[in-house]
């Protein structure tokens, strides 16, 4: 980490600049951002960018290689496979914990991945907010691959868009408007006009697909997919219209949400990405078991990890195949706040049209035993962030 941006950050810090940002976002999305904005931004070294950097490019070129690709379509749920599948996924991210390394340094250390969308739109805005109000320096930028705020904007509308009419591509979503992500859609609409549609209001004719909007039918040419089956399943929601043969093209075609997911980590031989098994595959239980995590594969948001999981509770379980157990990684204390240092997760976020490319990042700060909401109450400098790079 930075340190001497760090310290001249926090000197000049006030809880009222805190409340300006906040002013600031919400006076430009029209509504409240709906969780936790941190306090700072994570100010990363020269050093710490570059390892990084190729540690995403590391995980992200081993999920997107013909040998692993081969056997990913195992990864997707009996019943769950979407017609018309794309060759490679458009949208992918990789989160790392940041930890001590043994000499000391700070390190990537992979956590999650995931074929899906980010907050590519919101993670732009929060940097204009913190650059607005904080004066952060012109030489630092959270964006990748020589984008800047506008070529970043570009970059979106041609993965998104891609040509069409803004109003015939859909951010499709359930309950749009109750989402934590809600943030993500507003900005969307604001940058590239592309406008979030709840599933439900989706009409399907004869393969085509329309939504209403002020009083008339709109085709639906392209579709940024937000909807996860398992929250589709949990709501009691049909799925019957992801399996049918459908006139639209996918921005994040639902297969890769499950191609490209915690299925993926035992397949991943690499520094950075700690061990993992399906449970299915532990034969003797590790003796240290407290060392270890359990994934459910098909969850989202972090529901349902366990940390330390007992020998009991892993025999419990009746279908280990759909669980992984990963070795459990420790977050580093490598921020500096007013009270305790925080620890730090950073997402980096690619798109793929021609090629792919790593264009941006996310940040999440905490300073209890994990990084949710529930572990971090009554804490400051806490919550969603971006890393600031030379």
């Amino acid at each position: 980490m930075d340190e001497r941006r760090r310290q001249a950050y926090n000197a000049a810090f006030t809880t009222e600049k805190h409340a300006v940002l906040m002013r600031y976002l919400e006076d430009k999305l029209g509504h409240e951002v709906g969780f936790r904005i941190c306090e700072t931004p994570v100010f990363l070294t020269g050093e710490l960018t570059r390892e990084v950097v190729r540690a995403g490019w590391e995980i992200a070129e081993a999920v997107t290689s013909p040998a692993y690709l081969q056997g990913a379509g195992r990864a997707i749920p009996p019943g769950l496979a979407v017609p018309n599948e794309d060759e490679h996924t458009m949208l992918l991210q990789v989160d790392f914990a940041l930890v001590a390394g043994a000499d000391g340094r700070i390190v990537p250390r992979l956590i999650e991945l995931q074929g899906f969308p980010s907050l590519y739109a919101f993670q732009w805005l929060l940097e204009k907010a913190f650059r607005e109000v904080f004066g952060i320096a012109p030489e630092l930028t959270p964006y990748f691959d020589g984008l800047d705020e506008e070529s970043y904007v570009d970059v979106l509308r041609d993965v998104i868009v891609d040509g069409c009419d803004p109003e015939t591509v859909v951010l499709l979503e359930i309950e749009p408007e109750k989402q934590k992500t809600r943030v993500d859609f507003t900005c969307t609409e604001r940058l590239l006009g592309v406008p979030a549609v709840d599933l439900r209001e989706v009409i399907e004719r004869g393969g085509r697909l329309f939504y209403r909007r002020e009083g008339r039918e709109v085709p639906i040419r392209r579709i940024y997919n937000r909807v996860i089956f398992d929250e589709l399943h949990r709501k009691g929601l049909p799925d019957d219209l992801f399996r049918r043969e459908l006139d639209v093209t996918w921005v994040g075609h639902p297969n890769w949400y499950f191609k490209i997911s915690k299925w993926s980590l035992p397949f991943l031989d690499s520094p950075y990405a700690p061990p993992a098994r399906f449970l299915s595959d532990v034969a003797e239980m590790p003796e240290d078991l407290e060392q270890y995590v359990l994934k459910p594969l098909y969850s989202f948001a972090g529901l349902g990890v366990e940390v330390g999981p007992t020998a009991e509770r892993l025999r419990s379980i009746r279908d280990p195949e759909n669980f992984i157990l990963q070795r459990k990684v420790d977050y580093a204390p490598c921020i500096t706040t007013p009270d305790v240092p925080a620890k730090a997760e950073i997402r980096m976020m690619f798109v793929w049209k021609d090629r792919l490319r790593l264009i941006n990042n996310l940040v999440r700060v905490s300073k209890g035993a994990m990084m949710g909401v529930d572990f971090n109450k009554d804490k400051t400098w806490i919550g969603s962030s971006l890393g600031y790079h030379p």
